[in-house]
């Protein structure tokens, strides 16, 4: 009887703590960290922003940033950028680690990079010919998928 009581308080209390985790909600470019800040406004200079969305999960907190152009950036709690999605036009340059755009001028040299992730060990990367390409955190080719 213990038994079940337990694992009926853990199912119970699971479902609570999913139910109050996805706490998504719109917030104001001000609430977004500095570092996410000074992002947007070094490389995304004179693009209206649509919305800036705080989104919190179980253990972890998001922001999303959406432009008028189609753009969209999501950063950590602290600001890092996580990913770069530029639908319609090319992702800044300078956002592209060095070792990474040089493969694709090489490999690539009419493609641009359209999309860029980032985690803690690699960095995907779609191209205008929808390739993507996975590099490791040393930014050595690791999976090219079409």
């Amino acid at each position: 009887m213990r038994k079940f009581m337990l694992a009926t308080f853990v199912l119970i209390s699971f479902v609570f703590i999913t139910a109050k985790a996805d706490n998504d909600r719109v917030i104001k470019k001000e609430k977004l960290p500095v570092t996410a800040q000074k992002f947007i406004s070094i490389h995304f200079p004179g693009i209206k922003i649509s919305y800036v969305k705080e989104e919190r999960d179980f253990m972890e907190k998001n922001y999303e940033v959406v432009f008028t152009d189609g753009s969209k950036i999501e950063f950590s709690r602290g600001g890092e950028w996580k990913e770069v999605d530029c639908r319609y036009t090319e992702v800044p340059s300078a956002i592209v680690p060095d070792q990474i755009e040089k493969y694709i001028s090489e490999h690539y040299p009419n493609e641009k990079v359209l999309q860029i992730d980032r985690n803690h060990n690699s960095y995907e990367v779609r191209l205008s010919n929808r390739l993507e390409l996975t590099f490791d955190k040393n930014y050595n080719i690791t999976d090219i998928d079409d």
